[in-house]
């Protein structure tokens, strides 16, 4: 239920809102569009386009763009700022022809020196989702408006033109970091950053130069809220007070449901609910056993979970790649719930009545997360071992899992999954392959997983079927090793204004409204 700070902070918001958009209106003789996102978590974590990983997906594809666009239903690329690309036979280089006439929101024009500029940017930080232009042996600035990419080994370069981190073209004579996090932007999108508050609150302003120009119907300003508390997202919604939220738990979803006005998108999403085990803790601790891994996945209620918690709007995962993401096999091991199995392994490590903890951290706020918690722990609770559950913000949650000392990180770290790009290798390198890439929150290192995930990347462009297989061998290995659970893979269910018209969910972007796209008819 909504409790006192909850009201305050819809309150709040309203005031913000009804001053933001008078503001506006003094200075127009036209009525402005000003859409609103209310969102579950922070809205930015990292603002160096060249770092994106987390929460600022839905910002930064407003702000920024990248060569090509993904459909993630029919597989097909749009042009964005590419109009058109070829790759050679052999797969090895990639010609992009760009679009002229391209401006920065810092003045600047946008060609090939700046698309060269960015990605060697990026790659060269090692930061966020880098890691998808890793078949990248060079990039050329062939003339003013095409880039070649020659590459070591054949791959789909279109796939990671178009990801939803790291792939996004800046300004190169505004690339400063510090500047950046700042909370100022130099990218091509049609919304600039007009003013934030830290994570929690980032206003959008069109951009008067966009290349899409104005014509038609489009929003001219978008208001992003962090706006925790699920009852209170539910209000602002159902009040008319916001446009649309990225997620609801399924009891606030079917209270909205029926309500005039209000209209519940529920598609096939690439978002998955995981639980990464510390596997860096000291041997005297029982999560460092995988025995005691694997007991814990085998007391975790999945078909409650599913069915309780999510109401269907999930279903289980089998591995860590989703399903409907080409990769995802039913030859994967699959974790049922099974106490006995749970006992049995808790008595091979050594403790046959439990007797010991376990912290699990999870994004406060989220109810998703906090059930699965909550019937988690009273199965464990049943065998002996004692959950630990607590909520935290999700900045709050990377700071303890990026602690120094892996003993001083959680033992268990639930949180959410989604592609930086649509590639089986998103799910399994980022969160699980030994390399310094900040969401490995399980800590594992196994070299013949790490040989298994690259030897499928290199087989990918031309031979799916095998690196799928390949895949399949890299997640069975995970299981046995008990580094993580994959709970469920979910579909996207958002809550959203009858009027907003436009709204397209792509799983390529997850969470992302292209409010250029969008429009509201009263």
């Amino acid at each position: 239920m909504i409790g006192k700070i909850g009201w305050k902070a819809v309150f709040g918001l309203v005031v913000m809102l009804i001053a933001l958009v008078a503001g506006i209106a003094a200075v127009s003789a036209q009525e402005p569009q000003v859409g609103v996102y209310v969102n579950s978590s922070e809205i930015v974590v990292f603002w160096d386009p060249s770092e994106g990983f987390s929460n600022e997906v839905i910002v930064m594809n407003e702000v920024y763009e990248t060569l090509v666009r993904y459909d993630s239903v029919t597989g097909e690329f749009t042009p964005v700022l590419a109009t058109s690309y070829e790759s050679s036979a052999d797969g090895l280089t990639w010609t992009f022809n760009l679009r002229k006439g391209v401006k920065f929101h810092t003045g600047g024009e946008m060609d090939a020196e700046a698309v060269k500029f960015s990605i060697d940017r990026t790659i060269a930080g090692e930061k966020g989702a880098f890691y998808i232009w890793d078949p990248v042996e060079s990039i050329e600035a062939k003339d003013k408006y095409t880039v070649v990419f020659h590459l070591s080994y054949p791959a789909a370069v279109d796939i990671a033109a178009s990801a939803a981190y790291c792939a996004h073209i800046f300004d190169p004579d505004f690339s400063d970091r510090d500047w950046f996090y700042e909370g100022h932007d130099s990218g091509t999108g049609p919304y600039t950053i007009e003013s934030n508050e830290g994570n929690t609150l980032v206003i959008l302003k069109k951009f008067d130069d966009y290349w899409g120009g104005w014509e038609g119907k489009h929003f001219d300003k978008v208001v992003f809220q962090w706006v925790p508390e699920e009852g209170t997202r539910r209000l602002m919604v159902e009040s008319g007070e916001a446009d649309f939220t990225n997620r609801l738990a399924p009891s606030e979803l079917e209270a909205l449901r029926g309500v005039p006005g209000i209209e519940i998108v529920s598609v096939p999403s690439f978002q998955s609910m995981l639980a990464l085990f510390n596997n860096a803790k000291s041997t005297d601790h029982p999560i460092a056993n995988p025995l005691v891994r694997k007991a814990l996945s085998y007391a975790l209620p999945y078909d409650d979970v599913v069915n309780s918690v999510m109401e269907g709007y999930a279903r289980q995962s089998r591995g860590v790649v989703p399903f409907g993401l080409w990769g995802y096999s039913d030859q994967v091991k699959q974790y049922t719930f099974s106490p006995e199995t749970a006992k049995v392994l808790l008595e091979q490590a050594g403790y046959p009545d439990g007797g010991f903890k376990v912290v699990l951290t999870y994004v406060a706020g989220d109810e998703n997360e906090r059930r699965t918690a909550e019937l988690w722990k009273a199965e464990l609770a049943k065998l002996g071992v004692e959950l630990e559950i607590r909520g935290l913000p999700w900045e709050a949650q990377v700071d303890l899992g990026s602690a120094e000392d892996p003993n001083e990180r959680q033992d268990i770290l639930l949180f959410y999954w989604w592609p930086d790009y649509s590639d089986p290798h998103s799910f399994l390198s980022a969160m699980f392959e030994t390399q310094p890439i900040s969401f490995n929150f399980s800590y594992y290192s196994n070299p013949v997983f790490d040989a298994l995930i690259n030897a499928a990347k290199e087989q990918a462009l031309f031979n799916r079927k095998a690196a799928t297989q390949l895949y399949v061998e890299a997640q069975n290995l995970l299981m046995a090793d008990a580094a993580g659970v994959a709970i469920f893979d979910m579909s996207s269910a958002r809550a959203k204004q009858t009027s907003l018209k436009g709204y397209v969910d792509n799983a390529a972007y997850p969470h992302v409204v292209f409010w250029y796209d969008c429009y509201r008819e009263e």
